[in-house]
């Protein structure tokens, strides 16, 4: 019995893992690369919707860097619709279209 408790006998010697088991492992893993949502001063914010209201009235091109609990995005298209009632862009591009947060976005660029 004591030779299963040492290294990985234990995992060694069931050779079968549950279900349940499985997910929690991958859990577990997903939380070690979960990021915090940076803040934003309000000079940026500024900027940031500076770069979507010229981009709904000039019809240009802007690039967004979109907050992920996982990863940051990056996003070109051009903004066709701002609801300031819950604080949402539009934001549309070639092949198709987006309903993005403004609180969300971590960065705009022309």
């Amino acid at each position: 019995m004591a030779g299963k408790l040492e290294a990985n006998g234990l995992w060694e010697s069931s050779r079968m893992m549950l279900p349940e088991h499985k997910a929690a492992i991958l859990r577990a893993g997903r939380e070690q690369h979960r990021q915090m949502k940076p803040i934003l001063d309000p000079q940026e914010m500024e900027e940031i919707e500076r770069l979507l209201d010229q981009s709904l009235r000039s019809h240009v091109q802007v690039t967004l860097r979109i907050y992920g609990e996982y990863e940051t995005r990056e996003l070109r298209g051009i903004v066709t619709s701002i609801h300031t009632h819950s604080r949402e862009i539009k934001l549309q591009w070639q092949d198709g279209w987006e309903w993005i947060r403004i609180k969300e976005i971590l960065g705009a660029y022309e």
